[in-house]
C-alpha cells in the first residue's frame, strides 16, 4: 500500500485534477506518475497496489480524488469488480480503466459497468493526459477502436454471442482458462479457491453449451476474447 502523496496548496486548487493510481506493478505506477508530472493541471494524489487498497483510500479520504486510473488486472479484485464497487459508493468519481489488452469485448464491459474511459497502456502519454482531462470535465473518453466495437455491439444485439451473458467472474475464468492457465493458476490469480473456480467453469460451460476446456479455448479464440497462445483478458 502506498499512502496518498501530500499535495501543495496550489495543487489542491480546483483547477488541479487529483488522480488515484491503482496498479499492482510499481514500474507502471512510476511511469504514470512521470507522465502526470509533466502537466500543470494534473497531480497524483495517491497510489494503490491492489483493488482493496484503492477502495480503502477512497473511503478514508473521499474528497481527495477527482479521478481513478484503474488497472483491469489485479491480484485481489479485478478492475471490473473494483469499478462496480466505486460506482456503488462514489457514483460521481471518474474512472479510467487501464489495460494491456485490445479495446474489444472487455472495453464494452467496462463502459457498461460505469467506466468513464478505457485506455490501452501502450497508448501515447499525450493520449492519457487528454483522456484524464476529458473525463475530469464530465465527459467519456472512448478511442476510435472502442467506438467501432461499441457500434458493432449495438448492431448485433439481436444476435449477441453467448459470452455476453456471463458474469464478470465467469468471463474472467473463461479468458484465463482459454489462455492456457490451470484451475490452480486461475484460482491464484483471482484470489479464489480452486473449488470456487470450478463452479465458475461449470457455469460458463453450461451457458456456452461447451463440453471441455478445448472447446472453451476454441470458442474464446473464435470470438477474439484471447489470442493464441497467451492473452488473458483480465
Amino acid at each position: 500500500m502506498t499512502a496518498p502523496a501530500s499535495l501543495s496548496t496550489q495543487q489542491r486548487s480546483n483547477s488541479v485534477i487529483r488522480v488515484l493510481i491503482a496498479d499492482d506493478h510499481a514500474i507502471v505506477r512510476q511511469g504514470l506518475r512521470q507522465i502526470v508530472s509533466g502537466t500543470t493541471d494534473i497531480a497524483v494524489g495517491g497510489e494503490a497496489d491492489n483493488g482493496l487498497t484503492a477502495l480503502r483510500l477512497l473511503r478514508r479520504t473521499p474528497d481527495a480524488f477527482d479521478l481513478v486510473l484503474l488497472d483491469v488486472s489485479m491480484p485481489d479484485k479485478n478492475g471490473l469488480e473494483v469499478l462496480k464497487q466505486i460506482r456503488r459508493e462514489f457514483p460521481a468519481l471518474g474512472v479510467i480503466i487501464l489495460t494491456m489488452y485490445a479495446e474489444d469485448e472487455l472495453g464494452v464491459r467496462a463502459l457498461k459497468g460505469g467506466a468513464s474511459g478505457y485506455l490501452n497502456k501502450q497508448s501515447a502519454p499525450a493520449e492519457l493526459v487528454s483522456a484524464i482531462r476529458q473525463v475530469a470535465s464530465g465527459r467519456k473518453y472512448i478511442s476510435a477502436e472502442l467506438a467501432e466495437e461499441l457500434a458493432n455491439h449495438v448492431s448485433s444485439d439481436a444476435r449477441s454471442p453467448d459470452h455476453r451473458s456471463l458474469s464478470s467472474r465467469e468471463y474472467q475464468t473463461l479468458c484465463l482458462i482459454a489462455s492456457g492457465k490451470t484451475l490452480s493458476e486461475v484460482a491464484a490469480q483471482m484470489a479464489l479457491s480452486p473449488k470456487t473456480v470450478s463452479v465458475y467453469r461449470a457455469r460458463l460451460l453450461e451457458k456456452l453449451k461447451l463440453r471441455n476446456n478445448a472447446e472453451l479455448t476454441h470458442y474464446a479464440i473464435r470470438n477474439r476474447l484471447v489470442s493464441w497462445p497467451d492473452r488473458p483478458a483480465l
